[in-house]
């Protein structure tokens, strides 16, 4: 069966790698334009302002600023360097290992999301002040009464929010979903509430008295 050719010329046991390449390739470019937005912006941030007043936008709705964070997502654990940096190099590590699996296009979006932000953030933390491994995520985005945060910050909420999404919807790496196995239908003699079929009477026919 594996020297059998497909259609277009490629081995039957070569088409299941196509849609996962092409899955994974997509979470890599998803990644690498989160990482890549990520790092500019803050490159842009650490430049300009801390030689300028906080800029409000949007009527005050959203703020530019800068702020240095040592602890996870919107300033949560500040005293907790070490630990978040090395939760981020787990998260990517996981990730490359599910890629292996991957053939599922909101997964690859999501894990997309997810690498791209760990990543980003992870970059701080190991070439920032104060040291290596230890350094403070750049902080720029200001919203009323929410903490400040960056664009690698929103990403892995956004992946938080279709992680939950794709398991609602039941849908696997793989872009599999699991099978239910139909119950008894409400005629089946296996149902509780069994519907019988009773032999019909035999009524003798009454024929009509002839008028002559």
């Amino acid at each position: 069966m594996r020297d059998v050719q497909a259609a277009g010329g490629t081995p039957l046991s070569d088409q299941p790698s196509a849609p996962r390449r092409r899955r994974v390739a997509l979470l890599f470019g998803v990644a690498a334009f989160v990482l890549t937005a990520d790092i500019i912006s803050k490159s842009i941030v650490v430049a300009r302002m801390p030689y300028h007043a906080p800029i409000r936008l949007l009527g005050g709705f959203l703020t530019v600023t800068l702020t240095r964070n040592g602890g996870a997502a919107f300033s949560i654990g500040t005293s907790m360097t070490i630990v978040f940096t090395a939760i981020a190099a787990g998260v990517i590590v996981y990730i490359l290992r599910a890629a292996r699996n991957l053939r599922s296009v909101g997964w690859a979006i999501t894990l997309g999301l997810l690498l791209g932000g760990a990543t980003g953030n992870l970059v701080d933390r190991i070439f920032r002040a104060p040291g290596s491994f230890q350094g403070h995520v750049v902080d720029w985005i200001q919203l009323p009464h929410w903490p400040v945060f960056n664009l690698a910050d929103s990403s892995i909420v956004c992946a938080g929010f279709l992680v939950v999404l794709l398991a609602l919807r039941g849908v696997r790496l793989d872009g599999t979903r699991p099978v239910h196995p139909a119950g008894p239908r409400p005629d089946s003699p296996t149902s509780d509430n069994p519907k019988m079929d009773y032999p019909k009477p035999d009524y003798p026919t009454r024929v009509a008295d002839d008028p002559r």
